[in-house]
């Protein structure tokens, strides 16, 4: 049995025990994670008590038949008509989160006879728990990255841009093996450090400056998120103190991604330590989030979540401080929680470096 195959009996079990008979999924990036593909017009309908069918259009009819095998293909323009007008009353699960209200009526219209029912982001609840081949792709991901970060601060970043310094990064990336980058590169130097999520530009890099770099690549549609400060030259006092509050904060932060602790008490651990070093008032930045096919996906690391951790659940954890003006720091590791200690994906050291 493929993964995506284990993945729709899972949802379809789910489904009997809501009384839910079929659910018509459109998200693409849940129609990805249920069937394996990739093309940017698809829809899938899981049924309770039968197998499911996936529609696209002619554009992706031979993409289809190589990532969907194992399911009875429908090539249409109107992927909701075909689909659900397969649906024979009964309870029609539907992304009612991620449907327009053009799209909702749409559904009704072609559900005769049927109630429709919110699924409750149950796919995306589903996706938080990775599997082997989520988590191998997620492993490669971030060795990418960080090889190809430890690659570009063996020489020097003095008197180029950041935003030079960022595509020299990615294409990096891309000739380990990425098949993209993971999101836009931040890239900030100096004061510009202190802005969490700056976009790199002309200013060039010179001694002195911390220079802090989120970026990660993507693998198999996995995303890698990692976080990085550096110093170029000697690192002064200051800065040698922030970078001890965010190192000894991000420890123990990740030290709580162990299965059956609360989501919220990273926080909570992050906050205490930054406190107790006078340091609080500038981490105004989430903590961590739950990583995957989406770079930003459940579970979020807040006091509000409510829950416990469950193995095998991949988190960024990524507390910072930023001086306005004057520079800051962002540490960031992609996690397994594990029933342990979590197993920390992108494994490039932490200890503060001075580049020459």
């Amino acid at each position: 049995m493929t993964p995506q195959a284990a993945r729709r009996e899972r949802l379809a079990a789910v489904l009997r025990e809501r009384g839910i008979d079929s659910a018509y999924v459109g998200r693409l990036v849940n129609v990805r994670y249920l069937t394996g593909y990739a093309g940017s017009n698809g829809a899938v309908l899981v049924q309770a008590g039968g197998p499911a069918v996936f529609a696209t259009d002619s554009r992706y009819k031979d993409q289809a038949a190589v990532e969907v095998p194992d399911l009875e293909h429908v090539i249409s323009r109107d992927l909701i008509g075909a689909l659900v007008g397969r649906v024979n009353g009964g309870v029609l699960g539907v992304e009612t989160h991620a449907l327009s209200v053009d799209s909702h009526h749409e559904l009704a219209a072609h559900a005769v006879g049927a109630e429709l029912r919110s699924l409750d982001r149950l796919v995306e609840q589903h996706r938080e728990l990775k599997d082997e081949t989520e988590i191998d792709a997620l492993r490669r991901a971030c060795a990418i990255s960080t090889q190809a970060l430890e690659q570009l601060l063996s020489g020097s970043l003095a008197g180029r841009s950041e935003r030079a310094i960022a595509h020299d990064l990615e294409n990096r990336m891309f000739d380990l093996g990425a098949e993209a980058i993971a999101f836009e590169t931040i890239l900030a130097s100096g004061p510009n450090s202190a802005i969490p999520h700056h976009a790199p530009g002309e200013r060039v890099v010179v001694p002195g400056d911390f220079v802090k770099i989120d970026f990660g690549a993507r693998v198999d549609g996995y995303h890698a998120d990692c976080t990085r400060t550096v110093v170029v030259g000697t690192a002064q006092d200051w800065q040698r103190e922030i970078y001890a509050g965010v190192q000894a904060a991000q420890a123990g932060g990740l030290d709580d991604l162990r299965e059956g602790t609360p989501v919220a008490q990273s926080r909570s651990t992050v906050d205490r330590i930054l406190g107790d070093a006078g340091w609080l008032e500038y981490f105004s930045t989430g903590l961590g989030h739950g990583v995957g096919l989406e770079i930003h996906e459940d579970p979020f690391l807040g006091p509000a979540h409510p829950g416990k951790l469950i193995s095998r659940t991949a988190l960024t954890m990524e507390p910072g401080i930023y001086l306005p003006g004057r520079g800051g720091v962002r540490i960031e590791d992609t996690a397994v929680v594990t029933k342990g200690a979590p197993e920390v994906l992108t494994t490039m050291t932490k200890d503060l470096l001075e580049l020459a």
